[in-house]
């Protein structure tokens, strides 16, 4: 029986499409994880370990779709002609932006409670001399309107009233009425003008029990009264873009870690370490734990370290495409915002990206990670990871889902919904 040529060709050429085919299916699902992790003292099975049925699962886990933006649910209440008079508070805004969103918010409830105009704060960093406006960084008008109509704001204090004669008044965060009544009113019904300024007793971002005026206040001064200014708007825009950009093999989506070299050597993190509850996490120790929830090595990380340091290789080793601010800064903007003498823009910038990152991931427990947190809730972006000590490497992301959003128990929740 003769043979048809025709069918040996079409055979072969089946073959040869199964044997690509399982070949393709090997590389992209069965090959080992060819990276090694720094240190040598991860398991085995993990510097090993294979992509299987779950890695698909454990993809959409990690990159959860950003749940609806929530609406704000706090009552902005007018000023009563009658309740207003004519003294000043005046305050700054210092240590950065984690702080002067606290800051604003006891500002307007403390002047809200005595009636008082607030007068627009300057912005003083960290280092003698650092600073800077308000518009420097912040839209002064947007700020007014915004809180319209619940306190009077001018942009300057009287001429007439020197800086020398306010009486300095200190109130804890998150302050109440009752202190405010107690500790506060006294000194401005007999001096008519203060100095005020928040201390930090401990992170209270706790949600609120019964909310009140009080609270309705802080909800707006906290997450509806700032913005950017338009350049510093700009700059954090584009240097999201620019990460999208970098995140084609993760659909542009990227992931934010709050990784500061300074912070964490005074905490002694740089080195690792057992400790039973740990507040902070090292390059290595955040490499380890993002690789073992999930994230391959293709997955772009944006840390908020502004120029590179050598304690970051390691976190680069398993994350090739890692980033700091030098790197994907447009170059126009860097002597401004990159050069200048202080650290204030660089902060501002850090706390507006991991706030729009798709991943938010805190190295450094605190108030940076808190307030992070609030501005993630309301926009709906939820998904927040605090790093721990992964001992399965199959350990399922949610299982380390930030306790503010998992148990809903961030004051955002009490201002949103």
């Amino acid at each position: 029986m003769g043979v048809d040529l025709r069918q040996v060709v079409a055979g072969i050429l089946t073959l040869t499409m199964f044997v690509m085919l399982g070949n393709m299916i090997k590389r992209d699902h069965f090959d080992p994880v060819q990276d090694k992790l720094p240190g040598g003292r991860e398991d085995a099975n993990f510097e090993n370990g294979k992509f299987d049925d779950t890695h698909v699962r454990r993809s959409i886990e990690l990159w959860k779709a950003a749940a609806e933006e929530l609406k704000p649910c706090w009552v902005k209440r007018s000023v009563d002609d009658a309740e207003q008079n004519e003294g000043f508070i005046t305050f700054s805004l210092t240590s950065g932006p984690e702080y002067h969103i606290s800051q604003i918010a006891d500002a307007v409830v403390v002047a809200r409670h005595l009636g008082a105009i607030l007068v627009l704060p300057d912005i003083r960093g960290s280092q003698p001399g650092d600073e800077r406006n308000f518009e420097d960084i912040y839209d002064v008008d947007t700020f007014i309107s915004n809180i319209d109509g619940v306190v009077r704001v001018v942009k300057d204090l009287p001429a007439e009233i020197s800086t020398r004669n306010l009486a300095a008044v200190k109130v804890p965060n998150r302050v109440t009425e009752d202190y405010i009544t107690a500790h506060v009113e006294p000194i401005y019904r007999s001096k008519k003008n203060i100095r005020l300024a928040t201390y930090f007793p401990s992170i209270n971002m706790r949600k609120a029990g019964k909310k009140g005026d009080t609270d309705s206040l802080a909800c707006l001064a906290m997450f509806g009264s700032l913005e950017l200014q338009a350049e510093m708007h700009e700059v954090v825009d584009s240097m999201v873009e620019r990460l999208r950009t970098l995140s084609q093999k993760s659909d542009g989506k990227f992931v934010a870690v709050d990784l500061r070299v300074k912070m964490l050597d005074k905490k002694g993190c740089l080195g690792g370490g057992d400790d039973e509850e740990k507040t902070c996490y090292s390059a290595q120790e955040i490499a380890v734990f993002l690789r073992k929830i999930g994230f391959d090595k293709d997955t772009t990380i944006y840390v908020t370290e502004s120029r590179w340091d050598s304690s970051l290789d390691s976190l680069k080793d398993l994350f090739p495409r890692t980033y700091t601010k030098e790197a994907i800064m447009p170059a126009d903007k860097k002597t401004r915002f990159l050069d200048s003498e202080g650290s204030e823009f660089e902060k501002v910038i850090d706390f507006y990206v991991s706030s729009e990152s798709d991943v938010f991931v805190p190295a450094i427990s605190g108030l940076f990670y808190a307030n992070v947190a609030g501005k993630r809730i309301g926009a709906g972006k939820t998904q927040i990871f605090v790093p721990a000590d992964v001992r399965d490497s199959s350990a399922s992301a949610s299982n380390f889902l930030s306790p503010y959003v998992s148990k809903k128990n961030h004051f955002a929740y009490s201002c949103y919904c």
